[in-house]
């Protein structure tokens, strides 16, 4: 059984850049263990069910509740599934055996000052709005050139998440030396940015329920002028950073939003090529570099991309309505043929104006 968690070595080679908050940085001989603890405690059996957080919304976009096991048809490469099992959920609610839990996580790392002096206006505004209690349990972290620290434990206390926002500078962004860094620091750049997903995956490997994490920044660049230029080696590394956070996003119950601060002043032409890359990667020869987009990610996960509005609390709290009624399916998925085999992905709803919104895709071993 390959190990999922064996990542490649220019991958893990980020990972010490990123400083826990009262650890220190991470020692790179410790986080393989703590990998290969996480991948020896969790075994895959042939005959594992695949869990699904299915949002049903509709014509307006807002989530529909009430619907039954017979509404949905489940395809997996376009074959159908029968569910092992179907549960409807309404993870707003605090009530909830466990709630849903959202992580904000404001990437200071590759975006300009002024954006983000802009957005932690608006996320100081969020916090101490509703008297300062939050809709849900939330973490906030940044990511900046420095790293990630550790997240706090999720509160619907604004004003803890407050402070935290003040108490934290976030520095120069890499956007006043990306010219003279040129690729190689651009890439490095969203290899912190990979590292920090897998990060996070990990951190909430142990924790049960479903996670809404909102990514809020621009994303990074999708290097289409590099593609030609890599090796069948970086190919492989690339496809297996894939497979990777593919797997423990789906496995962890994280699904990923991708938020852009920038508000109106988004540049149009820039808004819509992650789309090129939303078909899933079924091989290391069809690895490209966008295919580890931010938005992309988001929307293999199931989750969203916003972008063109001021009003960031309006953009969580869009995020946030995806766990006021959702779907949990599962089903047993057939034995893959070969390690890292591609699958597709998609469910229908027998009832009309209706859209089911979930992973687009998984990878199955044999």
């Amino acid at each position: 059984m390959k190990n999922r968690f064996a990542f490649p070595a220019a991958f893990l080679a980020v990972l010490p850049w990123m400083p826990l908050a009262s650890q220190g940085q991470i020692d790179q001989a410790q986080t393989t263990s703590a990998l290969q603890t996480r991948a020896a405690a969790q075994p895959q059996g042939l005959n594992e069910s695949l869990t699904l957080d299915v949002v049903v919304t509709d014509k307006s976009g807002h989530p529909v509740s009430g619907l039954h096991s017979e509404d949905f048809k489940l395809l997996d490469n376009k074959q159908p599934q029968s569910l092992v099992s179907f549960q409807a959920a309404g993870g707003a609610s605090t009530q909830a055996d466990p709630p849903v839990e959202v992580i904000l996580l404001f990437d200071a790392n590759d975006t300009p000052p002024v954006v983000l002096d802009a957005a932690r206006a608006k996320l100081a505004a969020f916090f101490q709005a509703n008297g300062g209690v939050l809709a849900l349990p939330t973490s906030f972290l940044f990511l900046t050139d420095h790293g990630t620290p550790l997240k706090n434990e999720p509160t619907r206390n604004g004003k803890t998440l407050l402070k935290i926002l003040n108490d934290h500078t976030t520095g120069v962004s890499s956007v006043d030396h990306k010219i003279s860094q040129g690729f190689s620091g651009e890439l490095e750049r969203e290899q912190r940015s990979w590292s920090a997903l897998h990060q996070l995956a990990f951190m909430e490997s142990n924790r049960p329920g479903r996670k809404l994490l909102l990514w809020i920044g621009e994303g990074w660049p999708s290097f289409p002028e590099e593609d030609s230029f890599r090796s069948k080696k970086d190919d492989r590394a690339l496809f297996s950073i894939i497979v990777s956070l593919s797997t423990e996003l789906r496995e962890d119950r994280i699904t990923l939003y991708s938020i852009d601060p920038r508000g109106v002043s988004t540049e149009s032409g820039n808004d819509f090529t992650y789309k090129n890359y939303l078909k899933g990667v079924s091989a290391p020869e069809r690895v490209q570099y966008g295919d580890l987009d931010l938005q992309v990610l988001a929307i293999q996960s199931g989750g969203k991309v916003l972008f063109g509005s001021n009003d960031l609390a309006t953009l969580i709290d869009q995020c946030v309505a995806d766990a006021s009624a959702y779907y949990v399916l599962s089903f047993k998925p057939a034995v893959a043929a070969h390690p890292d085999e591609y699958h597709d992905l998609s469910i229908q709803i027998d009832k009309p104006g209706l859209k089911a919104r979930t992973r687009t895709s998984y990878y199955a071993q044999p």
